[in-house]
């Protein structure tokens, strides 16, 4: 039987204190923003879906595809999941952050193909250059889906 990590150990991984604890959120978000690469933003962003895309998305699809084919397709799934929640809401059929996290996997890629570090910069400097990779994903979808055209 294979030795597998629950939910409860990968949080408290990645946040430092345990599911549930006073500060979790706030772990969260100064570990994400403050993190020296894009690709470490996202493992620290949301542990607990990150923790299921993991298991049941990135790993499975990483036996059977390239390791960047298999990230570039959980951000796709992410992406679809999020949309599929907010067409429910919305009671419409939303397409937007299938494209949006397509973008953001595609720059966790080559962030990580092209070892883009910024971790020795002041902790504010990290959050701003994470921001400006999210806003300019973001408005990139926008672009492409006409909204600003």
């Amino acid at each position: 039987m294979q030795n597998t990590v629950s939910l409860s150990q990968y949080v408290r991984k990645r946040n430092g204190v345990a599911l549930g604890a006073s500060h979790s959120m706030r772990n969260m978000l100064s570990r994400s923003f403050g993190a020296g690469s894009f690709p470490v933003f996202w493992h620290y962003w949301n542990p607990i879906w990150g923790y299921y895309l993991s298991r049941y998305i990135m790993k499975p699809l990483g036996l059977l595809l390239p390791s960047w084919q298999a990230v570039v397709f959980t951000f796709l799934v992410s992406g679809a999941l999020h949309d599929l929640a907010v067409s429910f809401v919305k009671w419409k059929v939303v397409i937007f952050f299938t494209p949006w996290f397509f973008l953001m996997g595609i720059a966790v890629v080559l962030s990580k193909y092209f070892s883009i570090s910024y971790r020795s910069y002041p902790w504010f400097v990290r959050a701003a250059i994470n921001i400006l990779f999210i806003g300019s994903t973001l408005l990139a979808t926008c672009f492409v889906e006409g909204k600003y055209a």
